[in-house]
Formats: C-alpha cells, sequence, structure tokens
C-alpha cells in the first residue's frame, strides 16, 4: 500500500524559502540574500494583491533562490538541509498528521513524501517520518550545485506526473495535502485527505466528499 502526501503545509507549517533565507543570512549570505528579497518584493505584493498566481509565484522564488546556492559541494547542501529541517521545518510539524503517518507505515505502507522542497532538504524531513523522498532537484555537476534545477519545480501537476512516474502501475491508497496545488496528487489516490486546505481545496472536498483534517 502507498501512502503520498505532501509537506509544507501539510506535515509543517514551516516553509522552506524563509528557513532557507534563514540559513544564508545567519551563514555569510546575508548581503546577497538582502538583494535576492528584494528584488523579489514586488512579486510578493502582487500576489497579496490577487494579481499574481501565489502558486506560481512560489514556484519562481524557489527556482530564483537555487541560483544563490551555485558553488557550493554537496556537503554544504547537505548541512543547510539538516538546519532548515531542524531549525524550521521539524520543530514546525503537524504532530496529528505525522502520527496517521505513522500508523500506516506500522500497518505496513510505503511512505511517499512529495514536494516543491529541494530534494536534500526533503530527504532530511522524509527521513524524519520513515518515508521516501520526490522533491524538486538541484543540478549536481561534478559535486558542485550549478545554481538550476532539474526539469520543473516539484508542485501541481508536475508532483502528480512525478508520484505516478516513481510508483508505476501501483494505486495511491490514501494521499494528504493543503491546497488546491495538490489536487492533482490528491486524485491519484483512493482516499484523498485534505489537512488544514485553502479555500479552493475545502470546497473541492465538501463537493466530492473527501475527507477533511483540521490539524
Amino acid at each position: 500500500m502507498i501512502v503520498a502526501t505532501d509537506v509544507e503545509g501539510t506535515l509543517t507549517t514551516g516553509e522552506t524559502w524563509k528557513a532557507v533565507g534563514h540559513y544564508l543570512t545567519t551563514h555569510g549570505r546575508a548581503r546577497v540574500y538582502r538583494a535576492f528579497f528584494f528584488a523579489h518584493l514586488p512579486g510578493a505584493l502582487l500576489v497579496k494583491a490577487g494579481l499574481l498566481s501565489r502558486s506560481w509565484y512560489r514556484d519562481r522564488w524557489m527556482e530564483d533562490l537555487a541560483r544563490l546556492l551555485a558553488g557550493w559541494d554537496e556537503r554544504e547542501l547537505g548541512r543547510m538541509a539538516e538546519w532548515v529541517v531542524e531549525r524550521e521545518l521539524w520543530p514546525l510539524r503537524r504532530p496529528s498528521v505525522i502520527a496517521e503517518l505513522e500508523a500506516h507505515r506500522r500497518g505496513g505502507a510505503s511512505l511517499i513524501a512529495v514536494s516543491a522542497m529541494y530534494q536534500p532538504v526533503l530527504e532530511a524531513f522524509a527521513g524524519r517520518c520513515g518515508a521516501r523522498a520526490l522533491g524538486t532537484e538541484l543540478e549536481v555537476v561534478g559535486g558542485i550545485i550549478t545554481g538550476r534545477i532539474v526539469g520543473r519545480v516539484n508542485s501541481g501537476s508536475a508532483k502528480a506526473d512525478r508520484l505516478a512516474a516513481a510508483i508505476g502501475p501501483e494505486r495511491v491508497a490514501v494521499a494528504y495535502g493543503d491546497t488546491a496545488s495538490d489536487i492533482p496528487m490528491l486524485e491519484l489516490s483512493a482516499a484523498p485527505v485534505a489537512v488544514q486546505p485553502d479555500a479552493a481545496l475545502r470546497k473541492l472536498a465538501a463537493r466530492r466528499g473527501w475527507r477533511v483534517l483540521l490539524a
């Protein structure tokens, strides 16, 4: 049995982009990150005003933020990933949802965490849950981060496509997500669960009779 889950908003209220920014500002890259942040601030204001898609802007932010990691080796990337999970994502986890995943795992399910998070960060989080990680891949050449991602940011339909490719003909028994961008992944499941859903996902869940979990 396969159980798939989103992470940000679903398993934790922490946010990777904020935590990576905090890591950069506290590890000698404050000036570079501040320049990046203020260059992207107009887009954030457009999102807040409802003039720009939040999911589109979030994906662009993650893609552009990867450029600040260019030149790192994989060991430094791993240190950053553990720091982000230890300081931000794991302390803000949703215990009730994590407990459900653990119950599924004890019952023999294979857990898969599917997220827009950078793959090393997702691996660090998923490892704490006993889950396989399918995240946004960072390009590595000769052991060095190039600052580019491989393919698309792993969200929305890309997330569902990646999951479907990973499991082949197997069926997803249960899937957890928190926003409308998770709908393509949730639709792969026999038992979708909307965790603390946004307005769009809540409306769809009510119409389709999906379970809603207020964690």
